[in-house]
């Protein structure tokens, strides 16, 4: 009887035990919809006003960009401009009073102008020219001026114009009727650095002397080269280059003396580099395994200054004031949103002017991304960025997609996304696959994939697909691919190629005909035309065989598995009739197709009603044909 007794108790005592366990985060998350998770706020720029009181941003809160101001000692943002239609991305301030730039579109059709907001609150086109496009590239020296490109004289390339502020009259400075891409400007606007593309990663780089027209190539190999900044005193260049190695390193060039000087070098890709307005500061961007590293150097010392700190986040970018004395910053993650900061040089303080976060969320709620690498086929290592649902676990494994960024020479980072956020929350693991060719990880991991698309790029894919289903938190039968623009055609690609590998495809405006988007690229891509040809294939030559072997649209015969297609009508990359004819065809088989199109979007989707639109017809996708695995089969009569 005691020994039942004694069992009794220690039974009990071990239930009070379980009852007193510390919930998980499992126990405790929410599930948000896609309203609310798009209900983070997206905020870009931050131009100083010229008494630093205020700053200049982009922000997407009232359902597209807009412009707005924020106090630099904190405040509600004030609404400068209220487009409903077109997104209005900030420039910047005017150098001397409170007179602003900025830049629009219509509708995602990437013939941006550049605009003028008055101190008076009136607007200006001031490059007005219809189909032609503009670009602000920098202030002049004295600020009476500034730098932009146009192709209103021939639309394949960019020419160089100089601005006056006070007339808003626009002179020309540089005629391009080679080709070249308009880098920087010197301060003594004796020069401007140039460059022309090679190859996707190789460019030669130049000095074109405004004065005497004379042209001097700056490289001595064939590498890739890119201008970033002339010396604060005009005396040197200073350009990224990966010439004899696998990164990109900063390179000083000295003009007078035609010497060259190694100015930084660390173990991953240099991606920018640049001089604060007067000297006081160089700041250098480096990609770290898919993450910005900052660092901000004090000219005079040449030591780093130690940045801001704030707890769990990491500082994105920076920006700092005329008179250098304040500098703004963004700091964020992979799992929260990037807010924004504005920091005091001399007195060390610094302020948060913006929380970007729906108060709805409970940020606990959200994941981090976790950095992983995994063997492909042939041994080669690829890195990818993991995102796994807080419910997920061994006894609770959850369904997975492999996701593939743009490009294709473009790079999945660890960037915040509420789309991703909101699958995961949904119970989507998410495996974001930097597959070979990807850009960030050596120039010669960059050019595997040359001549070799939806090949070995792919099978680094399904390769992902396989990590992802021997973890023992991931459903190894429900794994879906999904990507946008390449990314989009290599779940083309991988529903077409390799049909029983993916269980669902997501293609958000995926190219799915590569003779038709190589003849029909922007003509103001001519000056990097023949380098997509050289990665991609000429669509006019002997690689029209190959182009169309890989092109999914002619093979829309081996897709058996559900797909849902999104597409903007105002793409002028991958055009409308790629998706089109996709959807057509694949349907022609029995197959699950869903297909959503917006009149009023381009290359991308900005503007937020689209944005739930689109991710919500997603989730309801994968829930039916991927989460409870409800695909059709097919029939042999339709096959």
């Amino acid at each position: 009887m005691k020994k039942l007794l004694a069992i009794a108790l220690i039974t009990s005592i071990w239930a009070c035990k379980e009852e007193k366990k510390e919930p998980s985060v499992a126990d405790t998350m929410k599930t948000y919809t896609i309203a609310q998770m798009m209900d983070n706020e997206s905020i870009g720029g931050g131009s100083f006003s010229p008494d630093k009181s205020k700053l200049l941003v982009s922000s997407n809160r009232s359902g597209i960009y807009n412009m707005y101001t924020i106090p630099t000692s904190g405040g509600d943002m004030m609404p400068i401009t209220q487009s409903d239609s077109s997104s209005v991305f900030s420039i910047s301030y005017f150098p001397n009073d409170e007179r602003m730039l900025f830049r629009m579109d219509n509708n995602g059709d990437e013939i941006y102008h550049i605009f003028v907001r008055d101190t008076d609150g009136s607007h200006k086109d001031l490059t007005p020219e219809e189909g032609a496009r503009s670009l602000f590239y920098q202030w002049s020296e004295d600020k009476s001026a500034f730098f932009y490109g146009s192709n209103k004289r021939d639309s394949r390339f960019m020419d160089l114009y100089k601005m006056d502020l006070e007339t808003m009259d626009a002179e020309l400075i540089y005629q391009n009727d080679d080709g070249y891409n308009v880098g920087v400007v010197s301060p003594d606007e004796k020069y401007v650095a140039l460059s022309k593309s090679i190859n996707t990663n190789d460019s030669d780089l130049f000095l074109y002397n405004l004065e005497s027209d004379a042209l001097m190539k700056i490289n001595k190999n064939q590498s890739g080269n890119a201008p970033q900044d002339f010396s604060p005193d005009g005396s040197a260049l200073y350009y990224t280059t990966d010439d004899g190695g696998e990164f990109s390193y900063l390179m000083k060039y000295t003009i007078a003396d035609e010497s060259y000087e190694k100015a930084m070098e660390r173990d991953w890709d240099i991606s920018g580099s640049y001089f604060t307005d007067n000297g006081t500061y160089q700041v250098t961007y480096i990609n770290e395994d898919a993450k910005n590293t900052i660092e901000v150097m004090e000219v005079a010392t040449g030591k780093n200054i130690e940045l801001p700190k704030v707890e769990n986040m990491e500082i994105t970018s920076v920006s700092f004031s005329d008179d250098e004395t304040m500098m703004r910053f963004y700091a964020g993650g992979s799992h929260t949103p990037s807010n924004l900061y504005v920091y005091n040089l001399e007195t060390k303080e610094q302020k948060k002017l913006t929380d970007v976060l729906n108060p709805e969320i409970q940020g606990q709620d959200l994941v981090k991304a976790e950095v992983i690498r995994y063997k492909s086929f042939d041994g080669l290592e690829i890195p990818a960025i993991y995102y796994t649902p807080h419910q997920a676990s061994e006894e609770n494994p959850v369904p997975a997609l492999v996701w593939v960024h743009g490009g294709p020479g473009g790079q999945s980072r660890q960037n915040f996304s509420s789309f991703i956020q909101y699958l995961v929350n949904h119970g989507y693991a998410v495996l974001a696959v930097n597959n070979r060719g990807s850009s960030g990880y050596g120039k010669t991991f960059y050019q595997m994939d040359d001549l070799n698309h939806g090949d070995k790029d792919l099978k680094d894919c399904v390769e992902g697909k396989n990590w992802l289903a021997q973890q023992p938190e991931i459903d190894g039968e429900k794994i879906g691919i999904i990507g946008g623009s390449y990314g989009g055609y290599m779940t083309m690609a991988a529903l077409t190629y390799a049909p029983e590998e993916f269980d669902v495809g997501v293609n958000l405006f995926g190219v799915t005909n590569w003779m038709r988007t190589l003849k029909s690229i922007p003509p103001w891509w001519e000056s990097f035309k023949d380098a997509l040809y050289k990665e991609l294939g000429d669509p006019y030559s002997a690689d029209s065989v190959r182009l169309k072997q890989i092109s999914p649209l002619f093979h829309t015969d081996k897709v058996t598995k559900p797909l849902i297609v999104l597409q903007g009508s105002q793409d002028p990359r991958v055009l409308q009739a790629e998706s089109d004819e996709i959807v057509a065809g694949v349907r022609k088989n029995g197959v699950p197709v869903e297909y959503v199109l917006f009149e009023d979007e381009g290359h991308g989707f900005v503007k937020k009603e689209n944005q739930i639109t689109a991710y919500s017809k997603i989730l309801e996708f994968l829930d039916e044909y991927l989460k409870e695995d409800k695909s059709t089969p097919i029939k042999e009569e339709d096959k």
